[in-house]
Formats: C-alpha cells, sequence, structure tokens
C-alpha cells in the first residue's frame, strides 16, 4: 500500500510538471524579450538618459515638455506623429477588416478554385516591408510606374497630399489582408450549413443571412481580428518611412519615427524623450482596445 501510495504521488507531481515544462521557454522568452523592456523603458521615461552614461531621474520632466510645452520641438514631435498614426489607424484598419472578410466569403461561397486564391491573396503578407515597398515603389513611380502609364497621368504618388496617404492605404492592405482572410475562412467554415438553408426557406435574402447569420456566429473572430489589427497599425514604421519618408512636410510622419529619430537617430540621443513617447503611444493602444473590446464583445 505504501508503495502504491508513492507511485501515485510521483505521477501527481509528475502531471503538475509537465505543463511547466511546455510552457517554460514561452514565459522564459516573454519576461525576457518583452516584460524586462517595458519595465525598463517606463523607468527610462523618467529619465534623462543619452544610452552611454548613467540614466539621470527627472520625474515627469520628460511627460511634461512632450505634452503641455507647446513651444518645445518634442511637443510638435509627438502631437503631429500621433495625429497621423491615429489618421493611419482609421483609414487602414476598416479596409484590413472589412475586405479580407468580404473576400472569404466570395472564397467561401464559390469552392471552385478556393486554394488558388487563397494562396494568392495570402502571399503578399509572406514578404518582407522592404520587399513591398520596392514593388509598389516601381509601380507608383512618377516617371515609369505602370500605375501613371496605366492612369495617362503624372501624379507624384508619395509626394503630394491625398496620395502619399492613399498610397500607404493601397500598400497596407495589400500586404494584411492574407491573414485576417484565413483567420474568417477557417471561422465560416465552422458555420452550420442548416442555418443557411432555414434561412433561405423563410426567405431571407443573401444580405441579410449575411448580416444575420454569419456576422453574429464569427463574432469572436471578428473582435480578434479588430484588436490585433488596430495594434499593429497603431505600431506602423516601415511604410511611412521606406515609402513616402515621412512627406510631404511630415504629413505622414508616423509616431515611431520621431522615436526612433530620438533615440537613435540623432547626433545626442535622448532615450528618456523617446520612451515617454513610446509610453504614451502604448497607453493610447491599451484605451483604444478596451473600448473595441467593450463595444464589440459578447454581451449575450
Amino acid at each position: 500500500m505504501e508503495a502504491n501510495a508513492k507511485t501515485i504521488t510521483y505521477k501527481k507531481r509528475k502531471w503538475q510538471f509537465t505543463p511547466w515544462l511546455f510552457a517554460g521557454p514561452h514565459l522564459i522568452i516573454f519576461l525576457i524579450f518583452f516584460l524586462v523592456p517595458v519595465v525598463y523603458g517606463i523607468y527610462i521615461s523618467f529619465t534623462d538618459w543619452d544610452l552611454i552614461g548613467t540614466p539621470d531621474f527627472v520625474g515627469f520632466d520628460n511627460y511634461r515638455e512632450i505634452l503641455f510645452q507647446k513651444d518645445s520641438t518634442f511637443y510638435e514631435q509627438l502631437h503631429n506623429g500621433l495625429r497621423n498614426t491615429f489618421v493611419f489607424v482609421v483609414l487602414t484598419v476598416p479596409f484590413c477588416i472589412i475586405v479580407p472578410l468580404l473576400l472569404a466569403s466570395a472564397l467561401n461561397a464559390k469552392p471552385r478554385l478556393n486554394k488558388l486564391f487563397q494562396s494568392l491573396f495570402y502571399l503578399p503578407s509572406l514578404f518582407a516591408i522592404s520587399a513591398v515597398i520596392i514593388i509598389w515603389g516601381l509601380m507608383f513611380n512618377v516617371s515609369f510606374g505602370p500605375i501613371n502609364q496605366f492612369l495617362g497621368t503624372t501624379v507624384n504618388w508619395v509626394g503630394t497630399q491625398p496620395y502619399a496617404w492613399l498610397t500607404l492605404v493601397i500598400v497596407t492592405v495589400w500586404w494584411c489582408i492574407g491573414g485576417n482572410m484565413i483567420i474568417y475562412q477557417a471561422a465560416l467554415n465552422g458555420i452550420s450549413k442548416d442555418f443557411y438553408e432555414a434561412a433561405e426557406i423563410d426567405g431571407a435574402t443573401s444580405v441579410q443571412k449575411f448580416f444575420r447569420i454569419t456576422l453574429p456566429s464569427i463574432r469572436a473572430q471578428l473582435l480578434y481580428t479588430v484588436v490585433m489589427t488596430t495594434i499593429a497599425q497603431f505600431n506602423v514604421y516601415g511604410q511611412p518611412l521606406m515609402l513616402t519618408k515621412g512627406g510631404p512636410s511630415g504629413s505622414t510622419s508616423v509616431l515611431l519615427m520621431y522615436i526612433q529619430q530620438n533615440a537613435f537617430g540623432t547626433g545626442q540621443s535622448i532615450a528618456g524623450i523617446a520612451s515617454a513617447m513610446a509610453v504614451i503611444l502604448g497607453l493610447c493602444i491599451m484605451v483604444v482596445s478596451a473600448i473595441q473590446f467593450f463595444f464589440l464583445r459578447n454581451k449575450n
């Protein structure tokens, strides 16, 4: 009896240890590459530091300068960068949600060549941002770009407004729709066909079935994609940096560009200011995500 009790105890302990064995590496990576940098970055936002010497604690001075001192360069950078970031999010997120959903619905309704078109639409999301910008930079070239050639115009797509914003939206949507489309396709395949057959018997139109059956059935997936897409677009950096270079006249300079410039891109690093800007951006993302969760969560 004693030997059996020891065996049971050993098995129980082994079973409790096994989940930590699998989760441990992920927790270590999360701790080293996310939690520690976040906490340290918040601390740096309260200091005056040039990345070389010892950080000098200055309290809320960095936040006061970038939030309230209107004659400060950093005040202008924060407000211009944050405004442009919000503009980018507002312009891109709806398309990055609606377009993949419509594509997934179309592919789900027409199974023929489904896998081929799914691969074609998903392929751009596998490209690095540098490759994406090279492709579209050539497409929108003023002199020999095929878009101007096709339209018969000489529009400077990346150097004038509102074309610069239009270009950024097109490039971003083309690059990002694949991942959300795959999620929506998987969700749509999980909806029972009986719901649609019953609705069709009752005389429901395709539009009514879409809004009364499809959307409520994939509510969780919609919430996930809306929140994750919004977070991703708030962290925009490569598209405006490489395609429009923040122009024209800083109209597409997003906050991450100013953060990088202050931390690493000038002769004297201002890591405290850059960290304070990053913290404010993170808080904006948290607030917007919380609002989205509140309005899109399942209240049933």
